[in-house]
């Protein structure tokens, strides 16, 4: 058992923590948001993840598991130290590490023991040589450290076993002792290990999540290519993903990526190109394509509706993606605010992020469920991908509709079945050729 402190209990640090500590090891928990910390101790989570809050109770009921607002009591014992804060988006596309600077400052003032603090939040490439400057500039007297980047995998709605089933563990550092006291850690897993140099290693982070949002937007963009040439996109997808090299995942057609992370990480990484007197093309051509797509959508409820002044839209799903309540770069605040602008009375349902969503739109009128968000509406516009909405009864919807304008959003139905039902359906790169115009 080893006795690890976790700084931030937001989505990376509560996981992590979770997990650390489902694995036999001690874990405090720390975060200085009070009331976050006083809800974690009664159970209640500050975020929707499957599982989490059953792991969360289970470690602290067997005593791995503790909540604090105290330095000093969650650096006591501790060996190793994660920073999992958050890195929000400055006003360039940077990162902002005003989270992370304060951590490593009150962490310095505070140890009395040699650590090993990891850097688990997403963090520019170099910022693993600068906590290492804060902490000897203000540590009171000369304390060893060593500093190891540790960059986080996890997938919002399967972050638990993102975690306990890694691809691979990357680690940096300038010490060999130090990544491997932390390679120890994660033995358990059973995954391959990359250990490289800090600055490689925050680079890792960067490029797979800027790689990952790439074949988003590529398939984005050849889905609306598909449409001009009347493909299917998901076929086109399912024909590309059986070559080994290229693969199935991440070649879903629809209104583009979204969340805490995508957005903010290729931003970042195409900052840090530019001011190092790179020329960053393709990422910019990647948050254009996004960017894009939501105005596509747009586009498609135009074609069918014109004007969009007085009509009632409904957004089906609300998340950025399904299996989280995370409303953080979600397409819906996108489609909701120009519907809202234009006129429109926009109503929406989501399973979990309505409270969520409230609070960003409150010009949103929410529904109890699918068939009262269709009650009267003149579209439904699918926004989320969420299993539950793969078997409404599609006909009920139709039937509780004003005019049966169905704009899939995610491809969740087929065309041809939502046609037959009596839809107006538009998907994203499906191969309409327009012919229901005037159904």
């Amino acid at each position: 058992m080893k006795n690890i402190t976790v700084i931030g209990v937001g989505y990376v640090g509560l996981v992590t923590g979770a997990c650390f500590s489902d694995l036999g090891n001690r874990v405090v928990a720390l975060d200085i948001n009070a009331e976050r910390i006083a809800n974690l101790k009664k159970g209640i989570m500050p975020i929707y993840e499957p599982g989490l809050a059953e792991l969360v109770e289970r470690n602290v009921k067997a005593g791995r598991l503790h909540f604090t607002t105290s330095y000093a009591e969650a650096l006591k014992d501790a060996e190793f130290v994660f920073i999992a804060v958050g890195t929000p988006e400055g006003v360039d596309g940077e990162a902002d590490l005003q989270y992370v600077r304060m951590a490593a400052e009150t962490i310095a003032e505070t140890m009395d023991h040699p650590l090993i603090l990891i850097n688990k939040s997403t963090v520019p490439v170099g910022t693993g040589d600068w906590v290492a400057d804060i902490l000897r500039e203000n540590q009171p007297k000369p304390i060893d450290f060593n500093v190891v980047s540790c960059p986080e995998f996890l997938r919002e709605g399967s972050a638990i076993v993102d975690f306990m089933n890694p691809d691979r563990t990357v680690l940096g550092s300038e010490e060999q002792e130090a990544a491997n006291r932390v390679a120890q850690l994660h033995l358990p897993l059973r995954a391959p290990i990359v250990v490289t140099d800090l600055r490689t290693a925050e680079m890792i982070k960067y490029a797979s999540n800027a790689f990952l949002a790439t074949r988003i937007s590529f398939i984005n963009e050849i889905a609306n290519i598909c449409e001009a040439l009347g493909a299917d996109v998901k076929e086109v997808a399912r024909g590309m993903g059986y070559d080994k090299r290229i693969g199935h995942h991440f070649l879903e057609a629809g209104v583009g990526y979204g969340g805490s992370c995508f957005p903010k990480d290729v931003k970042a990484l195409a900052y840090m190109a530019q001011i190092h007197g790179k020329h960053p093309q393709l990422l910019h051509a990647v948050m254009e394509i996004n960017a894009y797509q939501r105005r596509h959508v747009l586009l498609k409820l135009h074609e069918l509706l014109d004007n969009m002044k007085g009509r009632t839209i409904a957004l089906l799903g609300l998340a950025f993606k399904q299996n989280t309540d995370d409303m953080r770069e979600a397409p819906s605040i996108t489609i909701a605010e120009y519907l809202h602008e234009h006129g429109a009375t926009v109503r929406g349902y989501d399973p979990v992020a309505m409270e969520f969503a409230k609070r960003v739109m409150p010009f949103l009128e929410m529904a109890d469920n699918p068939y009262t968000l269709a009650e009267g509406a003149e579209a439904m516009v699918v926004m989320t991908p969420w299993n539950e909405f793969k078997n409404l009864d599609m006909q009920r919807i139709k039937t509780a509709m004003k005019t049966p304008v169905l704009i899939d959003g995610r491809n969740l139905y087929e065309p041809e079945d939502m046609r037959a039902l009596g839809f107006q359906y538009r998907g994203i790169g499906r191969g309409y050729d327009g012919s229901d115009l005037d159904a």
